[in-house]
């Protein structure tokens, strides 16, 4: 946290200082987004940006701006930081909310403001501030919680006031056109190539199975100390699991009862049909860290981190997850912590599905009405519900292996 702390005394203020990220995520060629966290008096508590790619590579397709600032503020707290409740702290963006970081902000309770529409991704895609997407309980939240202050000015940029109050701490509650336009503009800049480069990877004819290598190769050592039972189940590939993958889950289910979650455990297939991670969720540190975010963080990390050891041969063996399967135990439901899942899958994938896989995203014991949950997918914003097509299937389980 900042020594001595700025204290922010209007929304055009806010706003600015979350451009300044803006322009850094640009230089550093991730998406263009980036915001600050306030406490209630308006003192600046922590500023960074989107994280999505680090030197051209994907880092961590979840590492947007807002869902970042949450895990940074939940670390605080159980390294013994002194801050108050997220009730009493704002999150000012840059951009719309996506459906994953909307999830966060209302799931763990903050507040936001935000400066420039999102039409494709953002939660309040529609730019009127009812929140179609959202079930009625989360989307009376989001009515009390998400800001949308004026912009002034004479051009297109310029919009009146809308959703909910700005906090009462700015004494201006304004944005310049300006420094609207820059947080939409540079964000449209790098929208295609960041979307581009995290969607894009080795054709699936070119992947080779992981178990065809040696004991000892860093790849195996790696997804070994990230989950010591991997490689162990092998199932049908890009199809319905059979049995033998449920234990993998009820085990991992157990730990995330352990650690504060409901008893979810998500599962990370390969092209091959190869066990890659079976992990549980860890709400004791993070109401925002469940087992769908872990799991897709510690995929995507574990890429990254070997490319630089590597180079590229890692992604011959560990191929973009959309040629995978992902399988939940527990089905999605209309929550805030579901939506935190659908987006954060949402921006694993970030273009649409293989046609030849369109069950990449299976669960085994639904949580809502199948057909509810697919109504309630289909009015997703459009980069989920059009481009993506996010669709959970209950898995059809596959008979025993003899």
């Amino acid at each position: 946290m900042t020594q001595n702390p700025q204290i922010v005394t209007d929304v055009e203020m806010a706003a600015a200082l979350a451009a300044d990220q803006v322009l850094q995520a640009f230089d550093q060629g991730t998406f263009s987004v980036g915001g600050v966290l306030l406490d209630n008096t308006g003192k600046l508590i922590h500023a960074l940006h989107n994280n999505v790619v680090k030197a051209k590579t994907t880092f961590d397709p979840t590492a947007h701006g807002e869902r970042q600032m949450i895990d940074w503020y939940f670390e605080q707290i159980s390294q013994g930081g002194q801050l108050p409740s997220p009730a009493e702290m704002t999150v000012v963006t840059s951009l719309d909310p996506c459906c994953m970081c909307a999830g966060s902000i209302l799931h763990a309770g903050f507040n936001v403001t935000v400066a420039a529409f999102d039409t494709q991704s953002g939660i309040n895609y529609d730019t009127k501030a009812d929140f179609p997407t959202l079930a009625p309980t989360v989307r009376a939240k989001a009515k009390s919680t998400f800001s949308y202050p004026a912009v002034n000015g004479t051009t297109s940029f310029a919009r009146s006031a809308s959703g909910a109050p700005v906090p009462k701490f700015f004494a201006q509650p304004v944005i310049d056109e300006q420094t609207q336009a820059l947080c939409l503009t540079a964000f449209l800049a790098t929208l295609g190539s960041v979307r581009d480069s995290v969607s894009q990877d080795l054709p699936p004819d070119e992947l080779i199975d992981p178990t065809t290598l040696a004991a000892d190769d860093p790849i195996i050592k790696a997804l070994q100390d990230i989950y010591p039972q991997t490689l162990q189940y092998r199932g049908p590939a890009r199809s319905a699991p059979d049995q033998e993958l449920l234990p993998y889950l009820t085990r991992a289910a157990a730990i995330d009862r352990q650690q504060g979650g409901p008893g979810q455990a998500v599962a990370l297939l390969d092209y091959f049909g190869n066990l890659l991670f079976c992990l549980p969720g860890n709400i004791a540190a993070s109401p925002i860290k469940t087992a769908f975010m872990l799991t897709t963080r510690s995929y995507a990390f574990l890429r990254y981190s070997l490319k630089q050891q590597i180079g590229q041969r890692v992604y011959q063996y560990l191929g973009h997850p959309k040629y995978g399967t992902f399988v939940f135990l527990l089905g999605p439901d209309d929550s805030a912590a579901s939506l935190i899942d659908l987006g954060a899958y949402g921006s694993t994938m970030e273009g649409p599905l293989p046609q030849d896989n369109p069950n990449q995203f299976q669960y085994w014991n639904a949580s809502m009405d199948p057909v509810a949950l697919s109504a309630y997918c289909a009015g997703l914003p459009p980069l989920y519900s059009q481009v993506i097509k996010v669709n959970p299937v209950q898995v059809a389980v596959a008979a025993k292996r003899a």
